[in-house]
């Protein structure tokens, strides 16, 4: 499991020419794989006149990034993949980039649109702010009382957050935690309160 990745903070434009055709690049965040598509008929519909509306998404689902790509009518591999691996070679998560083209007139040729759609990402994601986001997981423990000193001391061990703390029967506690530590949390707790401790998690 991992504990933060790098995304966009916010939406951004950046247009290029090459031998008078233009390129607009749109980034923006995405946070699932209906929110890119949603976007993209969105920017379809903005840029409607546009020659191609090509795109790519880079999508952190279930702790594993999902990758797509379009050439929208575009020489195959010329425009999809190549803005692709410009998000890919920053480690980009949760990230759709749409490239708009207005045709000018004269062909570019494949190695023309590979450059021309890359450059068109690469730079957009130069000027854009790329920020580290941190991932936690909601764990709620539910224990009796005669183990509070166990589960409190293993809680303050692993700098859990705690945001409820209920003394009910059987008490509860919510807190948050990275990923990456809830196996070892759970195991500390098992042995702290002897398995009396029962935990429930949301990711």
């Amino acid at each position: 499991m991992i504990d933060s990745y790098l995304t966009i903070k916010d939406s951004t434009v950046h247009k290029i020419a090459r031998k008078k055709s233009r390129f607009i690049a749109l980034l923006s965040p995405a946070c699932s794989h209906e929110d890119a598509e949603r976007q993209i008929d969105s920017i379809r519909k903005a840029y409607h006149d546009a020659s191609h509306h090509c795109s790519a998404f880079r999508l952190l689902i279930d702790d594993g990034i999902v990758e797509g790509s379009s050439d929208d009518g575009e020489p195959s591999g010329s425009a999809g993949l190549p803005m692709l691996n410009q998000l890919a070679g920053r480690d980009v998560c949760n990230i759709l980039a749409v490239v708009v083209r207005y045709y000018g007139g004269t062909n570019l040729g494949v190695g023309g649109l590979v450059r021309a759609y890359s450059d068109a990402v690469s730079e957009a994601l130069d000027k854009t702010s790329i920020v580290e986001q941190a991932l936690t997981i909601r764990i709620t423990i539910r224990f009796p009382v005669e183990v509070n000193s166990g589960v409190m001391s293993t809680v303050h061990r692993f700098s859990a957050h705690v945001s409820t703390l209920l003394y009910e029967e059987p008490v509860r506690i919510d807190i948050t935690l990275p990923p990456s530590q809830l196996d070892a949390f759970r195991a500390a707790l098992t042995e702290a309160t002897g398995a009396r401790a029962k935990l429930e998690v949301t990711l």
